[in-house]
């Protein structure tokens, strides 16, 4: 079953949804990075929340970047979406230590660590990119989007993410929802909405148990019902191409390139983003040279 996303509203209008399920692209992600359990789970989460953010957009062409750097042994997490949801990332370090808050439960805020920031670049195809940036709260990514908007962008949120990792280190389920509060919601809608959430529990075992995206915020919003307004198949997708490539290699001046082709051997570009590997025999890097 593909991954896909819906947004919908509260029944009254107050409350912005959106839920995901994120198992095959996670899945792809890992398999790219070669992440170990611990690593998975926090590039799985971060990559389920660009989704959720980079839907949000709604500009075309535009993109949103996530970067997290919290001092923890993952290094730094890059994650970019387009505007509909597809995202591709990676990870400084992917071959992270097994570390457990207790048998069978990841400790992503751990792998993540919390001295550091969580960063937002939002592309808008307008001169300048909008760039926001806040402390890290725990690590473990869900409560650390929760803050950005809060605090960034003075929305009220909250943002659930859940990554499972199998025994044969394969991603069994990946997901997890965001919801934001809208001017005027009164406070009855909070306390409701609180008591939804806490009811749910932890996105994870619902989405072990089957639950949809649409079952899922229905679980979390409760009595407040939901109107879905939008579904979205989203997945793993990277835009590289040799085009791209050619001009970074370009970028990188007349003398290194001379250097480059004086070797005599296939230059070989691997992208960060993907599994894909651009060759470059010496004759194509004098054909960027006489580019130059």
């Amino acid at each position: 079953m593909k991954d896909y996303l819906v947004r919908g509203m509260s029944m009254d209008g107050f409350v912005k949804v959106a839920a995901i399920r994120s198992t095959q692209l996670v899945q792809r992600g890992a398999q790219i990075q070669k992440t170990t359990p611990n690593a998975t789970a926090a590039f799985g989460r971060a990559l389920t929340a660009a989704s959720l953010m980079g839907n949000m957009q709604k500009v075309e062409n535009g993109s949103m970047t996530l970067q997290i750097r919290g001092g923890g042994p993952i290094g730094t997490i890059t994650v970019v979406s387009d505007a509909i949801g597809n995202v591709r990332g990676c990870v400084t370090e992917p071959n992270v230590p097994l570390v457990e808050k207790y048998p069978g439960k990841l400790d992503v805020g751990a792998t993540v660590g919390t001295d550091g920031t969580l960063t937002v670049i939002r592309d808008l195809q307008m001169k300048e990119p909008y760039i926001g940036s806040v402390q890290l709260v725990s690590g473990e990514i869900g409560d650390d989007v929760t803050a950005y908007f809060v605090q960034s962008e003075q929305i009220p949120t909250a943002c659930a993410l859940g990554v499972l990792v199998d025994r044969d280190r394969s991603v069994k389920v990946a997901g997890g929802y965001l919801l934001q509060l809208l001017p005027g919601a009164p406070d009855d809608i909070i306390d409701r909405l609180e008591a939804g959430i806490r009811k749910a529990g932890a996105v994870t075992p619902m989405l072990e148990e089957g639950l949809t995206p649409e079952d899922i915020l229905g679980q979390v919003c409760g009595d407040l019902g939901v109107v879905f307004m939008e579904t979205t198949e989203v997945a793993y997708r990277c835009y590289c191409s040799r085009d791209r490539v050619e001009q970074a290699l370009i970028s990188l001046g007349r003398k290194e390139l001379s250097e480059i082709r004086d070797e005599g051997k296939t230059f070989p570009v691997e992208c960060q983003f993907c599994d894909h590997v651009y060759e470059f025999t010496p004759e194509d890097i004098q054909n960027l040279l006489e580019k130059l």
